[in-house]
């Protein structure tokens, strides 16, 4: 099993210049792992990062645009994997942190045994490529083939759960810049204007 910092780690080091993504409680794990001059949205609607992410990636081809989502949040979006798979974006990485639990709101499985086969999904959505780690070593590794092939990719992450109470969100740790003030930075960082 992987902790999700320790992929995260492995993200920025191989690629400090990638655009950051995050759905829900990648946000927190960011908040440990973050500089504040990293390239990083918060996406705070569950379920969108990967519609974000996918924006994103087309508008600036030339960088790597990472999504760290959770397999909670894109079973509210499964439309994405679809709208990506067409788009096909070759700069985007989209990296699922499954633990198979809603972890925003207190641990509660989500419906589908072993993530309802989401790798199988995404190839089927049209993704170039599927992959699936639960060591950390083994995916930092592959991550320069993974950051410097066409994509999309979809990586699966067999990750230790750290279930959240939504109750207790204000309370958690995040990173140096939230939405409001990292969404005019990041638009002007990669548009200049």
């Amino acid at each position: 099993m992987i902790e999700m910092r320790d992929a995260m780690r492995a993200v920025k080091s191989e690629d400090p210049d990638a655009i950051v993504l995050l759905a829900e409680t990648s946000i927190m794990a960011f908040a440990d792992v973050s500089e504040p001059d990293d390239l990083y949205l918060p996406v705070g609607s569950m379920s969108k990062a990967s519609s974000v992410g996918l924006g994103v990636a087309l508008a600036q081809p030339e960088k790597n645009v990472v999504i760290f989502d959770g397999d909670g949040s894109i079973l509210m979006n499964l439309g994405s994997l679809v709208t990506v798979g067409k788009q096909a974006p070759k700069n985007l990485v989209h990296i699922l942190l499954a633990n198979d639990v809603y972890a925003l709101t207190g641990g509660q499985p989500i419906p589908s045994e072993e993530r309802g086969d989401l790798p199988r999904m995404a190839k089927a959505a049209g993704y170039a490529s599927v992959l699936q780690f639960d060591n950390v070593e083994e995916f930092a590794s592959e991550l320069p083939a993974i950051l410097n092939e066409d994509g999309p990719t979809f990586v699966v992450l067999d990750t230790v759960t750290e279930v959240t109470n939504a109750a207790d969100w204000k309370t958690y740790p995040r990173p140096p810049k939230g939405w409001k003030v990292q969404a005019p930075a990041m638009r002007e960082a990669l548009t200049g204007e």
